[in-house]
């Protein structure tokens, strides 16, 4: 199980509002044949694993898959028929489908079928993986998790609202690795996009990741439309980023420019002065063109936007990093 669990992560940022699933076939203790869930459309992991494995399956094989196998029709067809069709009697599965056409259902007309189903095994870290996923079918909305960094005064900025550095090389580099990659999108609010023009792409250290390695989706709430034109999300990495604003702005020459770099700009309704949460959940986890969704979002600021959200009630966990400076 935890490596269909490694397989399931090789998906993140491809598959949209789809869960990462990985599933593994084992004969005799060994593992013979692999697959994940590798996009958006693209074969679940059970068939991407059924579909490539040429040899015979005996008796005693065991398919192992994070997720429970699907029994719908989506953008491909159930797993549970190639299961079935390629004599597959032996499923071990992670936790079950929380989406409202499965919950069980797979697993019950597997067994219903003679199929030997065990599980849930290792419910905990397959929930965990795809939280996000599980946040979308029990909460309509993604999994935010809230990011601060503070001294230990408890300052987030320089007094004149400068940009502070704070944090040390090695809580930077665990940010990128274990924050910003383990999630769909980072989402900012424009002034941090004034007063720092930030890159939002994930690093080690000083050294950039492999390029084709996961990078999150840059997300910008931006209601008034101030984004500079010149900024690095919207010119140096403009695919990849998506400016979130209020629909009468749509009209500005700024965003047909901007659109023709690659940068999606999203229409979504103010209540207020600040956006309506439910209306800009909507547009998140709705597929749009090359936009498939996000389910897991992290908010790494300034202090409007994490206000916003906590006012709001839709973080779901807060990671404090504190540096050594007073």
């Amino acid at each position: 199980m935890h490596r269909c669990l490694e397989l399931a992560a090789r998906g993140r940022g491809r598959v949209g509002v789809n869960p990462l699933v990985g599933s593994v076939l084992v004969r005799k203790g060994s593992v013979i044949a692999e697959g994940w869930h590798e996009g958006f459309g693209l074969a679940h992991a059970e068939r991407a694993l059924l579909e490539r494995f040429k040899g015979t399956m005996e008796p005693a094989d065991v398919l192992y898959v994070n997720l429970e196998p699907c029994c719908h029709h989506g953008k491909t067809l159930p797993c549970i028929d190639l299961i079935l069709e390629k004599g597959v009697k032996h499923v071990v599965y992670g936790m079950q489908d929380p989406a409202e056409h499965a919950q069980g259902k797979g697993i019950l007309t597997l067994r219903a079928a003679g199929v030997d189903v065990r599980g849930p095994v290792l419910p905990e870290l397959a929930a965990r993986l795809n939280r996000g996923f599980v946040s979308l079918h029990t909460q309509g909305r993604p999994w935010v998790t809230l990011k601060m960094a503070r001294t230990r005064a408890g300052a987030v900025s320089n007094v004149d609202g400068s940009p502070l550095k704070i944090t040390s090389r090695e809580q930077d580099a665990w940010a990128h690795e274990f924050l910003r990659g383990t999630h769909d999108a980072i989402i900012v609010g424009v002034e941090t996009v004034l007063s720092d023009d930030p890159q939002l792409t994930r690093r080690i250290l000083n050294k950039k990741i492999d390029h084709d390695s996961y990078h999150p989706l840059r997300i910008v709430l931006d209601p008034n439309f101030r984004i500079p034109e010149n900024a690095k999300l919207v010119s140096e990495f403009a695919v990849g980023t998506i400016v979130v604003t209020a629909p009468g702005n749509i009209m500005q020459p700024k965003c047909a420019s901007l659109r023709g770099r690659g940068v999606n700009v999203f229409p979504v309704p103010l209540d207020g002065r600040l956006f309506d949460f439910a209306a800009l959940w909507k547009v998140l986890i709705t597929s749009s063109g090359d936009f498939h969704g996000v389910v897991s979002a992290l908010v790494e600021g300034g202090r409007r936007t994490w206000d916003a959200f906590r006012k709001a009630r839709v973080v779901d966990e807060e990671v404090l990093l504190v540096g050594d400076e007073y």
